[in-house]
């Protein structure tokens, strides 16, 4: 089987008639062509992708510490900076694949930049970092006179 048989346009991607043609909605058609004509006209440009879409993150906030968890499937520990300044955590990296061969691809790569808002109670100098399988674990422990400002109020 040839792989450029199954991407729906030729070179000049044109769409192709298919046995699927009759079934999709026009709409949804051009709803494709769409995003294909704005993810080729914003690679040329090379930009960080700045998207509160990826990474993605989980956020977790406790009265010591303040944890960071983000998702970067496919990339490597080297891949990522790490950066700490004003109660903003900012992560960038850069994300390649290989495109020997390649005929049609859907992954994205380039370089990312996400700030994170961790606050002004964090300790920078006690902070801690690891990446373990795709996921980024980054621990930002609260200075000690931030824990003492918390105050439990209880509910009737």
């Amino acid at each position: 089987m040839n792989v450029r048989s199954l991407v729906p346009w030729g070179r000049n991607r044109d769409l192709e008639t298919s046995r699927f043609a009759e079934s999709t909605s026009p709409f949804l058609a051009l709803h494709r062509e769409m995003n294909r004509m704005f993810d080729d006209f914003f690679r040329d440009f090379d930009l960080p992708v700045r998207s509160a879409a990826w990474p993605r993150i989980e956020l977790r906030e406790a009265d010591d510490q303040v944890e960071v968890i983000a998702e970067l499937p496919g990339l490597e520990q080297r891949d990522v900076e790490l950066t700490l300044q004003d109660g903003v955590l900012t992560l960038k990296g850069q994300k390649k694949i290989e495109k020997d061969g390649t005929v049609y691809s859907e992954r994205w790569e380039g370089a990312f930049e996400r700030d994170i808002e961790v606050g002004e109670d964090v300790d920078p100098d006690k902070v801690k970092a690891s990446f373990k399988n795709g996921v980024l674990t980054v621990l930002l422990p609260k200075k000690p006179e931030a824990q003492r400002q918390v105050k439990r109020i209880s509910i009737h």
